[in-house]
């Protein structure tokens, strides 16, 4: 039996797990956290329900994956490091350079790092991870999985913006999206349980969590998606403000006298959820919160979901499906039930029921016009599966 690792680094984190193949079961799971800072910790979390955390001084990527390869071998997960084949990393922008995974080497783990200007805040900590594994496992392939591949199959209408052309030819500036990995999950497995053909499917894909997005995927393929240039725009978001007028920025500059790196700060790590209610970006915290600005927080957030999925389902002349997936979709009844209201005039036909436990399952009656569906994302386990199809299936039998 082998093993994969499927890794997501961070710029102070980084998540990891380790699949057995081809059962694709989760043998280990764990985190590296506040790597650089004070206070890190490291966790492992086995087959058999045991978790290990300590705090360990991590003072880098490449020590967290020291610590990450050393505790497999403690907890006895692995008798050889020659049993990992492959190390897959989740990358979230690789551009048009990269239209599908690859194995990485040192031109493209430069590469990876050019296009940093399109994902400053996630391209440089996940070329960084990649390196590290480079160095503690030279031997062992590493897959860079890009969240930007799934929409590659986006049209011109869709994805230019309606500025000079030159702009793009000279600086590709374009909508990338983000979210692909978990949406090419999450589309396979609503395709299974509507025991539908993937070609002749219209679906919406919500991807709600602290960074949100909705896709529409038509016949199997990403058809039009709410990020953008970057994972700012869009819905309300936990810390991000989605979509706004950038004559607004211009307005909020010149009256606080901030810079325009500044101002994307505030965009990116003070608005949205946290913006609006002035208490967290969590939804877990806003839920049963009454103060009148969590409850408006959390009207907003609603009416640019309603938004986008109206919008979608006109541009793809309907819809079989809308998939609710990501921590807010997994896990917030009322959210579920408010986005299933919003569309009962197309038909929806809510089963109420089924909405108050989580779980993959659909949330509305057999008759209902359009399905809706929750569907656990699983990201790490469609990096695996590239690492497999990437480094020569036949190893993994």
């Amino acid at each position: 039996m082998k093993k994969v690792l499927a890794v997501n680094s961070g710029s102070s984190s980084f998540k990891f797990k380790l699949f057995s193949f081809p059962d694709e079961k989760v043998i280990a799971k764990g985190m590296g956290d506040r790597i650089g800072l004070e206070d890190s910790t490291f966790s492992i979390a086995l087959v058999d329900g045991t978790k290990y955390t300590k705090k360990i001084a991590i003072p880098d990527q490449e020590a967290a994956v020291s610590i990450l390869i050393k505790d497999l071998q403690k907890y006895h997960v692995l008798k050889s490091l020659n049993e990992i084949v492959g190390v897959g990393h989740r990358v979230v922008n690789g551009g048009e350079y990269f239209k599908d995974s690859t194995v990485i080497d040192k031109n493209k783990l430069q590469k990876i790092l050019d296009l940093s200007d399109f994902a400053p805040l996630h391209n440089p900590p996940e070329a960084r991870g990649i390196e590290a594994f480079m160095h503690v496992l030279p031997k062992v392939p590493q897959v860079a999985v890009f969240d930007t591949s799934f929409h590659e199959t986006l049209d011109p209408v869709h994805y230019l913006y309606s500025i000079p052309y030159e702009y793009y030819e000279k600086y590709r500036a374009r909508k990338y999206g983000a979210h692909g990995t978990s949406v090419h999950y999450v589309t396979l497995e609503a395709a299974k349980m509507m025991h539908k053909d993937l070609r002749e499917s219209k679906l919406i894909i919500c991807h709600l969590g602290n960074g949100a997005s909705i896709t529409a995927v038509k016949n199997g393929k990403s058809y039009d998606t709410s990020m953008g240039f970057s994972p700012l725009s869009g819905i309300t978001m936990g810390t991000r403000s989605g979509d706004i007028d950038p004559s607004l920025l211009q307005h909020l500059m010149h009256k606080t006298g901030m810079s325009m790196d500044e101002m994307i700060d505030v965009l990116n790590q003070k608005s949205g959820l946290l913006g609006i209610s002035g208490i967290s970006s969590d939804m877990r915290d806003l839920k049963y919160n009454k103060n009148p600005r969590v409850i408006l927080a959390r009207k907003i957030f609603l009416n640019r979901i309603v938004r986008y999925i109206g919008s979608f389902i006109a541009e793809m002349g309907g819809v079989d499906a809308i998939v609710l997936t990501a921590g807010v979709s997994e896990g917030d009844v009322g959210m579920r039930k408010a986005i299933m209201d919003s569309f009962k005039y197309m038909g929806v036909d809510p089963d109420y029921e089924a909405n108050k436990t989580n779980g993959q399952k659909v949330i509305t009656k057999p008759d209902s016009k359009i399905q809706v569906m929750i569907i656990p994302t699983n990201e790490e386990l469609m990096i695996a599966r590239d690492v497999v199809r990437l480094t020569n299936c036949a190893t993994l039998a």
